[in-house]
């Protein structure tokens, strides 16, 4: 990938595609380095958070099958960028739906994507992502003009 967007744009667009459609891991496991980690934080019922670590490979079999069998779009609706000589990490807003038409979103989050670049193209080394929930909303300077 020859710039931080399009690697960012190319995750999104990846995990996204109608129910139905099987979805192009191959292009997926591309965009990630070998040993790149994928993390979801989530709430407990008892209250606390909770993390589930994975590999591309792990994140491509516990969610596949639901994304391609309900239908999933994600989308970037914010972005915040900081840069250090190779080394990219981005705070990027997310918006979910079952359909792309959907009104209103299934889910809010935000995505934290590290990314490197090895002097030929951008990587993704590691994204983290947390789900908006009722006690933990998104705060303004993670939505469009905070």
């Amino acid at each position: 990938m020859e710039s931080a967007d399009a690697i960012i744009k190319a995750v999104y667009n990846v995990i996204s595609g109608p129910a139905g459609e099987k979805r192009n891991w191959d292009r997926m496991r591309s965009l990630f380095t070998e040993d790149a980690r994928m993390v979801a934080i989530n709430p407990t019922p008892a209250g606390p958070t909770r993390r589930r670590h994975m590999t591309v490979e792990d994140y491509i079999k516990l969610a596949g099958p639901n994304l391609e069998g309900q239908g999933f779009f994600e989308k970037e609706v914010a972005r915040r960028t900081e840069q250090f000589g190779s080394l990219v990490h981005v705070w990027s807003t997310y918006e979910a739906r079952a359909k792309a038409d959907d009104a209103k979103p299934m889910m809010r989050g935000i995505n934290s994507m590290q990314l490197w670049n090895d002097g030929k193209r951008w990587w993704v080394l590691s994204i983290v992502w947390q789900a908006e929930d009722p006690k933990n909303l998104l705060p303004d300077k993670y939505l469009k003009g905070g």
